[in-house]
């Protein structure tokens, strides 16, 4: 839930404050645009899809009640419209570290280096090939961290939903990087 400043700070955007939203932009840029380049990959599309989804808060914030979190509606908003970018059909693949980090471990070789990089690539592409439901699923909840629930409400489905789309999206990225196993650790 809000505290009272940034409930001060949603009420003044909500009135027009372009200082206020100045606030709030300031507050969560970091965030959106985080989470806009790891779904889509290019730190120019993670801006474009950060400057709309400001857009689309600014545009919205009069429609926000404060019974829901409003980070969960920011999140829902920048969530859509990377999900919007992906129908238009713009080429998108998220830069996943937590996950290659999973395939792969660290060494100091040149080597290993070479390796690491082709393991990152093949992460990347096979991850780029999920749905892109399950995909979101995989940022919110291996970049960003978040809970289960925290990813239902953004998303707008249950948290057995949320579950389900990661475990199916485990399942095709297991079976789809098998061929990676010990490729990065044996060098």
């Amino acid at each position: 839930m809000l505290d009272s400043n940034d409930r001060e700070v949603i009420e003044a955007c909500q009135r027009g404050d372009s200082d206020a939203f100045r606030v709030l932009f300031e507050a969560h840029k970091d965030r959106v645009y985080s989470i806009a380049l790891r779904y889509s990959g290019d730190p120019a599309r993670a801006m474009d899809i950060a400057q709309e989804s400001f857009l689309k808060v600014l545009g919205a914030i009069r429609e926000f009640r404060a019974e829901a979190g409003f980070e969960s509606w920011l999140y829902r908003i920048v969530v859509n419209t990377c999900l919007d970018y992906q129908r238009s059909g713009r080429r998108m693949m998220p830069c996943l570290g937590e996950l290659i980090e999973a395939v792969s471990a660290h060494s100091e070789t040149v080597l290993h280096r070479l390796m690491r990089a082709e393991v990152e690539d093949n992460v990347q592409r096979i991850v780029a090939r999920l749905s892109p439901e399950q995909r979101m699923v995989v940022v919110l909840r291996y970049t960003e961290g978040l809970a289960y629930d925290e990813i239902a409400r953004i998303l707008g489905c249950s948290a057995g939903t949320v579950a389900s789309r990661l475990n199916r999206a485990h399942k095709i990225l297991e079976r789809r990087l098998s061929h990676l196993r010990g490729a990065v650790g044996n060098a």
